[in-house]
């Protein structure tokens, strides 16, 4: 049994350890995938083989506040050589904040054959495996989606307020000053507030209140000192909607 599996978690098939990737790097069933808050991660050195997707610009609709449609999602699989029976394994910067969007992002479409490094980018390096700025060339795909599917995966205004109401917990996952407001990307902006370091601007902020059952759990608390998910003591203590 290996230590992610000793964790507790819930899934805990949906994690792989570097040694995992380390080991699979020329499986040609599986495709990595990296996703970053920073874009210029990627071409300075990513793992061997893997392909980036981009959350801005390959998962989103470029006119509307929305996720990428059925067929731009079929076009982003078919150029980053991703087969309807393809592993894909994602890993990124920020504890694996923007692999994990992306990994979402593939459950509105179905594809669940998907995991997360444990660990991220960060783990990676601090075990100084390889990296490399060759860019992979994967021949394109025939890849079929569903019509994407936002009630699996997705909780939207009125599920949200009946959550509330119900007196039922919600996670927060913003920084400890984005939750209690006093660090607003707005106001950080106008006046360079000395938490701009504490906020993103890939995720602005412009309104500090919460509902009233909401829970802070920062996206950093889940990680350990050596880069790993935590186990289960942080898990169990909440319940995601």
């Amino acid at each position: 049994m290996s230590d992610i599996q000793t964790r507790g978690y819930v899934n805990p098939d949906v994690l792989v350890s570097t040694e995992w990737l380390a080991e699979h790097l020329t499986d040609p069933s599986i495709r990595i995938v990296e996703s970053n808050e920073d874009p210029l991660l990627y071409p300075s050195g990513h793992v061997p083989g893997a392909v980036q997707i981009d959350w801005t610009h390959d998962l989103n609709d470029p006119i509307v506040r929305d996720y990428l449609d059925k067929a731009g999602f079929e076009a982003l699989m078919s150029r980053s050589g991703i087969s309807n029976d393809t592993t894909v394994v994602f890993y990124g910067d920020k504890n694996n904040w923007w692999a994990c969007y992306s990994f979402w992002v593939f459950q509105l479409f179905g594809h669940s054959n998907a995991k997360v490094v444990d660990g991220g980018r960060a783990k990676w390096e601090l075990e100084k495996r390889p990296l490399t700025r060759e860019m992979p060339a994967y021949p394109a795909t025939s890849y079929t989606a569903p019509e994407r599917d936002d009630s699996v995966v997705r909780a939207f205004r009125d599920e949200v307020l009946a959550h509330v109401r119900a007196g039922k917990p919600l996670v927060d996952v913003r920084s400890p000053g984005e939750y209690s407001g006093s660090c607003c990307t707005c106001r950080t902006i106008r006046r360079k507030a000395r938490c701009a370091a504490d906020i993103s601007p890939a995720r602005p902020v412009c309104r500090g209140r919460v509902p009233p059952t909401r829970r802070t759990v920062p996206s950093r608390r889940p990680t350990n000192s050596a880069r790993s998910t935590r186990a289960r003591n942080i898990s169990r203590q909440t319940t995601i909607l």
